[in-house]
């Protein structure tokens, strides 16, 4: 740090210290606290099981929706969805009827903690495994300068300096473009992270990855053991590098299917059809992406818009006595409880329980290509997230004071001390 560094970056109300050493925040995507917890008991990760006794763990909890692009948006501005506003994988405009991804930066209502370090002359690195959230993420980083870098797997060799600050990241990187469904796009992501570390010395670094595992396997799963055990080796040479690292995740990820291995799902636009009249009504799953393969778009938070002249308290009331249904509120109970932006909300929000999704309509889930029991997120039972920092932070609070989103801040003040 020299004379002109300044002490704090400033970002959405809170001061962030600048770094002294790396500071690097990593976002397991859909990690259950238990699919850590398995991979060590099963001894195949030392590096993270070294981390955690000369660090700090805790438990944290996420946003909900508990989905990837509230919570990565959350983690990258250190704010909840009412102040950055990226609350769902899409939304629903009521006023022109159309239902649109919100992976485009117009969607973002405030700026991210890695531009504040960058408008105060920090370097500043971000890898996402899928595509989707390389936009938001690097919203209002410049690429021409030299000090920021920002690309995802999935499109990694279609990369340029302009645009993302590298020419075709996987001929640098040395390794082909993975698969979009495959561990592989996750591992990219860690060896892109261990490389510009090297060769860049970031000062900010945001690693943020894949569900594919998660949503396909359980904790201690050969394959899940497998992917942890993977991302322990890379663990570790960040740490040995004497970067300063949080460990965190966008969710937790449950098993969602029946005794027979079939979904377990209440099909909520069919019961309004039923009770409203067919389509007066329209369920909006905010889990929906292009990258709805491994989880049919079913997941357990809904959004639904009521026609003019519904008694709202009574449909809540139908819904609430659904089996499979933990919670309905109107939106303004659900946006103040989970500090949601009211204008891209629905006129209720519903939150299936541990073992249950929430869907449109039965025949508009393509289930095909679910070739394993399902395993999906997006409730409260989903919202607890692993916590750890490789250095000691005494003072750090527990869930659900501590949350996911505190990632950054609290990477940034282990590398300032």
């Amino acid at each position: 740090m020299n004379q002109l560094t300044p002490v704090t970056v400033e970002a959405n109300g809170r001061a962030y210290p600048f770094p002294k050493a790396p500071a690097i925040a990593i976002c397991l995507d859909g990690c259950e606290p238990a699919y850590l917890d398995e991979a060590i008991t099963a001894g195949l990760m030392p590096a993270l099981e070294a981390v955690k006794k000369k660090g700090t763990s805790r438990l944290a909890h996420s946003v909900i929706p508990s989905f990837t692009n509230p919570n990565n948006l959350s983690i990258a501005t250190g704010r909840p969805p009412a102040v950055h506003g990226i609350c769902g994988n899409f939304l629903y405009d009521p006023e022109t009827g159309e239902e649109v991804m919100m992976n485009d930066p117009r969607f973002l209502r405030a700026p991210t903690i890695f531009k504040a370090f960058y408008d105060a002359g920090a370097k500043v690195a971000v890898v996402t495994a899928k595509d989707k959230l390389r936009a938001l993420l690097g919203h209002g980083l410049k690429f021409d300068e030299g000090r920021a870098w920002c690309f995802s797997s999935e499109k990694s060799d279609t990369t340029t300096t302009a645009e993302h600050g590298i020419d075709n990241a996987s001929a640098w990187l040395g390794l082909p473009v993975p698969e979009v469904y495959s561990a592989e796009l996750s591992e990219f992501v860690f060896a892109a992270g261990v490389k510009l570390l090297v060769e860049q010395q970031p000062d900010v670094m945001y690693l943020t990855t894949t569900d594919y595992v998660q949503h396909k396997y359980a904790p201690g799963d050969e394959q899940a053991n497998a992917f942890y055990a993977m991302f322990d080796r890379y663990l570790a040479q960040l740490d040995a590098m004497g970067a300063a690292i949080v460990v965190t995740a966008d969710h937790g990820m449950k098993p969602k299917h029946l005794s027979d291995g079939e979904p377990a799902v209440v099909y909520v636009q069919d019961l309004l059809d039923d009770w409203l009249g067919n389509a007066a009504a329209r369920v909006i799953l905010p889990i929906t992406d292009p990258y709805v393969v491994h989880h049919g778009a079913l997941g357990s938070f809904a959004t639904a818009y009521l026609p003019d002249g519904t008694d709202r308290a009574a449909i809540i009331d139908r819904l609430a006595a659904v089996e499979g249904i933990d919670v309905v509120l109107d939106r303004e109970t659900a946006c103040a409880r989970f500090e949601l932006p009211p204008d891209r909300i629905g006129d209720i929000v519903l939150v299936s329980g541990e073992n249950m999704t929430v869907g449109t309509s039965a025949d508009r889930h393509d289930l095909a290509a679910l070739d394993e029991p399902l395993r999906s997120h997006g409730g409260l039972t989903e919202q607890e997230v692993p916590f750890i920092v490789n250095r000691a932070l005494p003072d750090l609070p527990v869930a659900p004071d501590l949350r996911n989103f505190d990632a950054l801040y609290y990477a940034a003040l282990a590398a300032a001390s």
